[in-house]
């Protein structure tokens, strides 16, 4: 492995959760020229999760046959063309098929680059060397915050996503001539299945095992309560305070300057705290964050909430994601894809609840009802670590 291998896969990282984040500032944007409320105006969001997910299915056995390096180039040349999509979309129902189609290939690139460093890199080693790569993503968060907000603004929404294209289109050439020149890059595990077929069957075998349930079942409930609430948190700023889409998501941004922060010092927490202290502190920052966010008087406030929940969410999820990179070493492709199929249709039945709630209520409670249901979950993964660890010792 080298370290130019994992760069590139964290920049690939930055554009697609940049994607991911793209929409959130735009909300009201979209709604104004196409004549919904910002709630209705999230379909936008839904439909890029429910995609990201669901190609998990075919791209989890295609990385564990043909290489996981190989398929993240190839996924990231192709989202330059969906993510051009979304700029020519001349209706909110045409940008939703277009977000759908950039979601199918967009959804590859984190997992598989997860999966290829689990491959290469020892298990005591793994989650600094992830924490490294998220940088990428974290990046991505802010970027796509910032620059959806401030581009919306003064130039128009569209040119976020003509940008975004040609950051895949120029990304992607990095990594296929880093693929070409560095051998890593196109190794393939010798458990890999012998074709297709096998690589479905064993992807749905995975399922049996506790391991695999227990990490499942805990990022449900974070996709939903995390991303159900981020995504109105740009639109909440500008109805509620007043402010500007730019000005809204450089506030939002405010949560990958917490996420830096644990990235930054992902190896003094990690000593410190150790996997049950990530969870439980995690939980504890985001619950906090989150209520600040429910309670804030002025925009601010808000702002120190996302630092407190971006802090604690990549504690949490950070340290989720080093178990998901063991739940099966012989199939860890399958493993990953599972893993964001899973997290991605929780994100996007978390924004379809949480717009039905922003709608109805307003922002204030959907982000108390995460800061509760967080923290929960954070106390109980520590919980169930500590189990783990237990029988592990035994």
């Amino acid at each position: 492995m080298s370290n130019r291998a994992v760069l590139l896969l964290s920049v690939a990282a930055l554009a697609s959760a940049a994607s991911v984040r793209a929409a959130d500032p735009l909300l009201p944007l979209l709604g104004a020229e196409f004549g919904v409320s910002a709630g209705t105006a999230s379909i936008v969001i839904t439909a890029f999760g429910i995609s990201y997910g669901l190609l998990q299915v075919v791209f989890a056995p295609l990385s564990d046959r043909f290489g996981k390096y190989r398929i993240v180039c190839i996924t990231t040349l192709v989202s330059a063309i969906g993510t051009l999509a979304c700029a020519l979309a001349p209706s909110l129902e045409w940008l939703t098929i277009a977000r759908f189609a950039a979601g199918a290939t967009v959804g590859a690139i984190i997992p598989l680059s997860m999966a290829w460093i689990g491959d290469t890199v020892r298990y005591d080693e793994r989650q600094a060397v992830l924490a490294r790569f998220l940088l990428g993503q974290i990046a991505g968060v802010a970027v796509g915050q910032m620059a959806a907000g401030i581009i919306g603004e003064y130039f128009g929404w569209r040119w976020l996503f003509v940008l975004l294209s040609i950051l895949y289109a120029v990304t992607g050439a990095l990594l296929l001539a880093e693929s070409r020149r560095n051998a890593a890059t196109r190794q393939v595990p010798p458990e890999a299945p012998r074709g297709v077929k096998e690589g479905f069957v064993r992807m749905g075998g995975l399922l049996r095992r506790p391991k695999v349930r227990r990490v499942l079942l805990t990022i449900t409930p974070e996709g939903m309560l995390m991303y159900g609430a981020l995504s109105f948190v740009p639109a909440h700023l500008q109805l509620h305070f007043g402010v500007s889409p730019g000005v809204a998501g450089s506030i939002a941004a405010f949560v990958a300057v917490g996420g830096a922060t644990y990235a930054f010092s992902a190896r003094h927490f990690i000593a410190a705290l150790g996997e049950r202290g990530l969870a439980l502190g995690g939980g504890a920052a985001l619950g906090t964050g989150f209520m600040l966010l429910a309670l804030a008087p002025m925009a601010w406030v808000a702002a120190i909430g996302l630092m407190f929940a971006g802090c604690g969410y990549y504690m949490l999820h950070n340290t989720l994601q080093t178990h998901a990179t063991q739940m099966a070493p012989e199939a860890r492709g399958a493993a990953l894809a599972l893993f964001a199929l899973t997290f991605f249709s929780a994100q996007s039945l978390g924004v379809w609840l949480g717009a039905k709630v922003v709608d109805n209520y307003g922002a204030p409670p959907l982000f108390a009802i995460s800061s509760v249901g967080l923290f929960v979950l954070g106390l109980m993964f520590s919980r169930q670590t500590r189990k783990s660890q237990a029988g592990a010792g035994k």
